[in-house]
């Protein structure tokens, strides 16, 4: 069964003040941490109140985290027109590092989101190399793949892609799952030994229309720009739609369900990232590109625990 939708008034708004609150990552520990434009990352409490913690710089964008409690952030520099490097946060001792520049002689402008599998591989996505990330939404190839591995060699490991955005693994991390945005859908590709990926194939249909120069600009509730994605414990890929203002989930049957919508964009604005946390993972939180706040309620599903939450 899909999962149920939730109602707009289901949402509470923390971390009023937050700028730019791309995504967040939920620990073990249950701490809570978003993307924040002033800093490397921000801490929310429970009260709703946040710190910004660590040196500011580029744009932080996807976070996860690694077994040891420390933020793997994809800075998509693009933004800011700067470098867009992997880097990584340990809230524990205030260490900020950049973990990789470039690879195979390509220059990271936009790292976009990392997700990290059990061997110690951290996949994540460069967008594109255009000069203004707006610019590369007119459906060019150049963005890429890449895995950095535990020895410190990386590698493209896909590339020709859309816009590549948010990932998610499958339960078994069989698969990557990878939102293409100026493609309007997302790619599965099957993880293979040694750090590699197969040939990617569209997950699901086409999620809505894109804007086409010369032909009318289509509705706001139909617009397909996808942007992140997040696995739930039964198998729904959640996948964001902000310029629709809305989330859906792909059903392992491949069925397209609408779950959080509103039209009005005074809630849920620009939704980017869901995540699930809290001692069932039911506790919902979705990151924003425009929204200078966090939205949190509880999921009708928990999320499916990711490596840092086993």
């Amino acid at each position: 069964m899909p999962p149920t939708p939730i109602p707009t008034e289901a949402f509470e708004k923390i971390a009023v003040g937050i700028d730019r609150p791309e995504d967040v990552v939920v620990g073990k520990d249950g701490r809570v941490f978003a993307s924040d434009h002033r800093c490397a990352v921000a801490e929310i409490f429970a009260d709703g109140s946040f710190r910004r913690l660590g040196p500011k710089g580029g744009a932080p964008n996807g976070l996860n985290m690694d077994r040891q409690g420390r933020i793997l952030i994809a800075n998509f520099g693009i933004y800011d027109r700067e470098d867009g490097p992997l880097q990584r946060f340990d809230p524990a001792s205030g260490i900020h590092e950049t973990l990789l520049t470039e690879v195979e002689g390509r220059r990271l402008t936009s790292a976009n989101y990392p997700v990290m599998t059990a061997d110690g591989n951290i996949w994540c996505a460069n967008s594109t190399h255009a000069e203004t990330w707006p610019q590369a939404l007119d459906g060019r190839t150049d963005g890429f793949i890449f895995v950095l591995r535990p020895d410190g060699s990386a590698s493209v490991a896909a590339e020709g892609l859309k816009f590549p955005n948010g990932l998610a693994l499958s339960t078994d991390e069989g698969c990557l799952y990878c939102a293409q945005t100026s493609g309007a859908d997302v790619l599965r590709f099957e993880i293979l030994p040694g750090g590699r990926l197969g040939m990617g194939a569209r997950y699901g249909p086409v999620l809505g229309r894109l804007a086409e120069p010369g032909k009318p600009a289509p509705d706001p509730g139909d617009m397909g720009y996808t942007d992140g994605v997040g696995m739930d414990a039964e198998g729904n890929l959640w996948v964001c739609l902000p310029a629709a203002n809305k989330v859906v989930a792909i059903t392992p049957g491949l069925q397209v369900v609408t779950l959080i919508h509103d039209p009005t964009g005074e809630t849920v604005n620009h939704p980017t990232n869901v995540t699930w946390g809290g001692a069932d993972l039911k506790d919902l939180y979705i990151g924003s590109i425009r929204a200078g706040y966090v939205l949190k309620t509880r999921s009708p599903v928990a999320g499916e625990p990711l490596l840092h939450q086993r």
